[in-house]
């Protein structure tokens, strides 16, 4: 009989304690951060929450909070491509029954999740997508549908400068087979929050029976749909039913490091599952991003209704200063024209970085999420009205005269004839981001 021996084996590399390794320093074109701590590995995050607090640019900057990083720890540490992190595998069915779908993905942003349904949805080419054009699919996501898809984006604008409506939809939609000169429409994204606005469910009903009777699927960019839940008390999944796919984001609002998912039917979420490895977007151990992003929606989304109030105190106090409302605080989300009080848009973000104490705030939208600080809510008034008084010393009187405004951003205060206006009063075309 042959007697085998096996050799000792060589020490386990995880014994190995240290190492003399070190990565250099960034370069200064590598760096994207400002100051000394773009080449540190301790950061004070006390006083980049802080800074959070006093940034009205978006909610995608809330910060994790100290608790996320508890449960970050504990969290399952298994491969989610082999779908074996018990963490992750159980966050998705969560998700899955709080939306009232079969299945749920939990990927790494909410561009991803809106291009894996698209992806999913649609089979095979020609074929459109009916959306609003101020959607972030349309606008935000660099012409994703087109590039992974081969989509032609069919972008309808509103006729009540709120919402799509049924009446606005139809007249656009591609149905004739036999026509070869367009794209037949296969899929309608809508969006909820758009803007900060909420889509009304009853015309989001209506919307969805008319496209599922004649064969087209509904998905909703729901990245800020927890926005929607808590400010009209009605449950997700109700949000959800009209729709055959969902995304919803835990960064938006809600304060997880990262994630978004997509919740559908599970056949769907199984290919959409093999294509999110096509887009090269899948992810190992994901345990201790899904750990977060529970704890974002357990503990963030009960905050969300008072983020909105914070929105609607800074929207009424406004209104005294004198400034234009564009748009209403339905939700944390407020749009705002300076210049009806003789302030430009740049100005105002300049003037807020001055202060010593800075505030954030960029074009015409001001965002309000769980970290912001109502102290910075009244600092930014206060600035307004300090700059208001200022203009009127200067001269500047209002107008209701509409020539008087160039295009949607344009000047509203004019001052006496042969005036001449400072570089900051002209007329600024600006975007609002995710």
């Amino acid at each position: 009989m042959t007697v085998f021996t096996i050799a000792a084996p060589p020490s386990a590399p995880s014994s190995i304690t240290a190492s003399d390794f070190k990565l250099p320093p960034p370069t200064r074109t590598q760096s994207l951060s400002k100051g000394p701590e773009a080449v540190v590995d301790k950061h004070d995050n006390v006083a980049m929450l802080h800074r959070v607090s006093r940034d009205f640019r978006s909610d995608t900057l809330t910060i994790p909070t100290d608790d996320m990083f508890i449960v970050m720890a504990n969290a399952s540490r298994g491969d989610d491509v082999y779908e074996e992190d018990a963490t992750t595998t159980a966050f998705e069915a969560q998700i899955a029954a709080l939306t009232g779908k079969e299945a749920a993905l939990f990927v790494a942003t909410g561009t991803l999740s809106n291009q894996l349904a698209i992806r999913t949805h649609l089979h095979q080419p020609p074929y459109s997508i009916v959306c609003d054009v101020r959607s972030h699919i349309n606008t935000y996501e660099s012409g994703g549908a087109a590039f992974h898809s081969g989509a032609h984006m069919i972008p309808i604008t509103p006729s009540n400068k709120h919402h799509l409506t049924w009446e606005d939809i139809e007249p656009r939609l591609v149905l004739a087979e036999e026509e070869v000169h367009s794209a037949p429409t296969r899929l309608i994204c809508l969006e909820n929050t758009l803007n900060g606005t909420i889509f009304p469910q009853e015309e989001i009903v209506r919307i969805a029976n008319e496209a599922h009777h004649l064969g087209i699927q509904m998905h909703v960019d729901g990245a800020r749909l927890w926005n929607v839940a808590a400010e009209t008390d009605t449950p997700i999944h109700t949000l959800c039913k009209p729709f055959d796919t969902v995304n919803m984001c835990f960064s938006k609002g809600l304060g997880a490091p990262v994630g978004s998912i997509l919740a559908g039917p599970a056949k769907f979420i199984r290919k959409a599952r093999h294509f999110r490895k096509i887009f090269g977007a899948g992810q190992r151990q994901t345990g201790p991003l899904a750990a977060a992003a529970k704890l974002a929606v357990e503990t963030s989304l009960p905050k969300l209704k008072a983020t909105h109030e914070l929105a609607r105190y800074a929207q009424a106090e406004l209104e005294k200063l004198g400034v234009r409302i564009i748009t209403p605080a339905e939700t944390g989300m407020l749009f705002i024209d300076t210049q009806s009080v003789g302030i430009h848009p740049a100005e105002l973000t300049e003037r807020a970085e001055r202060l010593s104490d800075p505030l954030y705030v960029r074009t015409q939208r001001l965002v309000m999420h769980f970290q912001t600080d109502p102290q910075a809510v009244v600092d930014l008034l206060q600035l307004v009205a300090q700059m208001k008084q200022e203009k009127l010393d200067q001269g500047f009187v209002a107008t209701d005269n509409p020539s008087a405004i160039e295009g949607p951003t344009g000047n509203v205060y004019i001052r006496a004839a042969g005036d001449k206006l400072p570089r900051y009063m002209f007329n600024n075309t600006t975007r609002n981001c995710t």
